[in-house]
């Protein structure tokens, strides 16, 4: 007895035991798609250190993560500040 787990990759489950196996299919679709998903998991990684080249960018842009990563946060304080000194203001009328 066999519960499917993915029956387009022909993925089975053997309730009493617990190991997902193949019915007589390849696991070559899976293991594609999980070596697609380690090259992203691994560019999602890379991007906290804001160096390199990523998947989906073009060429030449390798350190460009780091300098927009500044301006965004400097108009973001930029706002919050403003918002809370007009607060701050707003507050004492």
């Amino acid at each position: 007895m066999f519960v499917e787990v993915l029956p387009e990759y022909g993925l089975v489950v053997d309730p009493l035991v617990g190991i997902v196996t193949t019915a007589g299919e390849s696991l070559a679709p899976v293991l594609e798609k999980v070596s697609e998903l380690e090259a992203i998991s691994g560019d999602l990684v890379n991007m906290l250190s804001g160096e390199g080249n990523f998947l989906a960018s073009f060429p030449g842009r390798e350190n460009t993560l780091p300098a927009v990563g500044g301006m965004t946060a400097f108009w973001y304080g930029l706002a919050v500040g403003l918002f809370l000194a007009g607060a701050y203001v707003f507050h004492l009328m």
